[in-house]
């Protein structure tokens, strides 16, 4: 059997671990962290996630606003909320939870958003200093991922990864991480995508696999080497009449057959969807001790 990289239980610890020091802040008179989401409409999913962090911010001692919008706002009203946030002193963090509407440009909002908030790691600021290997707010999920392979000591240097997906949000950050130097990381990194020729023969390769492609079950055991080490970032919501809901929740990896023949691997669910809740708490930490690299770099 392989061992199940357990997420849940991860981020469960650096909840605790975060938790500890929010009640030594407290403590000592200093500021509680703030985390502003701003939710736009009424996707069931965003909803989900929404209430999740919120949920986490409660558990850890932060405090937390929600802003909801209707799915008909407008850019500029959408932009002004962004700069409210931006110059509220108390707010520490800000994340715009994606998917937005058509009519409204993501990379115009995500710009808006000041890097020293942008504890979800997507403006270009925090990209590009993650990928010059500065300090940076890094993306959640990719940040998530780094710690359980840190926590779980996967050796990583030297290493063949390939990474499968190469959205902004997980797989090029994802590549960018494992290619640096340090500690995960030392890799040596491809980055492959849905153009990617003879994939299955590529992922055979691969010592760790990291899978973010968006397809159900899309790596399959003959498309994995035996003692690979799987992280699967997909989640899906299927019909199972089996089960009480209805439905079941699988990934992008075809777990069972899988499991098999990886040295390790992530379940679905609880293996990277909590680390990439937890990962977020640990940005909004840094940015409200005053701490982190932008503040350090506003003093000089």
């Amino acid at each position: 059997m392989p061992i199940i990289i357990d997420g849940k239980k991860t981020s469960s610890e650096i909840k605790s671990e975060i938790a500890v020091r929010v009640a030594e802040i407290k403590a000592e008179g200093g500021k509680t962290p703030h985390l502003a989401a701003v939710l736009v409409g009424n996707d069931g999913a965003s909803q989900t996630y929404v209430g999740a962090k919120v949920k986490a911010c409660e558990e850890v001692g932060f405090k937390s606003t929600l802003v909801r919008l209707e799915a008909d706002v407008t850019e500029e009203e959408l932009l002004k909320v962004v700069e409210n946030i931006n110059t509220n002193p108390d707010i520490d963090g800000l994340i715009v939870q994606l998917p937005l509407p058509k009519h409204i440009s993501v990379d115009k909002v995500t710009s808006k958003i000041k890097p020293e908030k942008d504890v979800d790691g997507f403006t270009p600021a925090n990209v590009g200093r993650m990928t010059l290997n500065w300090p940076a707010y890094v993306a959640a999920t990719p940040y998530g991922i780094v710690e359980l392979l840190k926590r779980y000591q996967i050796e990583t240097a030297g290493k063949h990864c390939v990474v499968i997906g190469r959205s902004h949000i997980v797989g090029s950050p994802m590549s960018i991480l494992m290619a640096r130097n340090g500690y995960p990381g030392n890799a040596t990194v491809t980055l492959t995508h849905s153009k990617t020729q003879n994939l299955p023969e590529i992922c055979r390769s691969a010592d760790i696999l990291i899978v973010a492609i968006g397809k159900p079950e899309f790596v399959t055991a003959d498309m994995v080497k035996p003692g690979a080490v799987v992280i699967d970032v997909g989640i899906h919501r299927i019909e199972d009449a089996s089960k009480k809901s209805g439905f079941r929740l699988i990934g992008d990896v075809k777990f069972d057959e899988v499991a098999e023949k990886a040295a390790a691997i992530t379940p679905v669910p609880g293996g990277v969807g909590p680390m990439t809740i937890a990962a977020l708490l640990y940005n909004t930490l840094q940015s409200a001790e005053k701490k982190g690299f932008w503040i350090k770099l506003k003093k000089k």
